[in-house]
């Protein structure tokens, strides 16, 4: 019996898409705080944008629909925890009012 997975590839890239979308968001409020911010916006950002440009890499293959169809156990750590870190840092823009 094959299997037939409908409309869960599709569905699947664009939770990935959603997360890169975000994760730019994110990235380019940082951005603003290292503008506005002084020597401690400046570092946030620079952690924001690389926890970011890890987690595109890792995400570009799933969110182009090239990735691998099951769970890729190696690359799945990494990418769940370059967003939380981009979620955790991103408490400061929240608190500053940079948005």
């Amino acid at each position: 019996m094959t299997r037939d997975p409908g409309r869960q590839p599709e569905r699947t890239r664009l939770a990935w898409r959603r997360t890169g979308l975000t994760m730019t968001v994110v990235a380019g409020l940082a951005l603003r705080l290292a503008l506005t911010g002084g020597v401690t916006g400046a570092v946030l950002a620079v952690a924001v944008v690389l926890l970011w440009a890890g987690a595109l890499v890792a995400l570009w293959g799933r969110a182009a629909g090239r990735g691998p169809l099951g769970v890729d156990t190696r690359s799945l750590p990494s990418v769940a925890l370059a967003t939380a870190g981009v979620a955790l840092l991103s408490v400061p823009l929240v608190l500053r009012g940079v948005w």
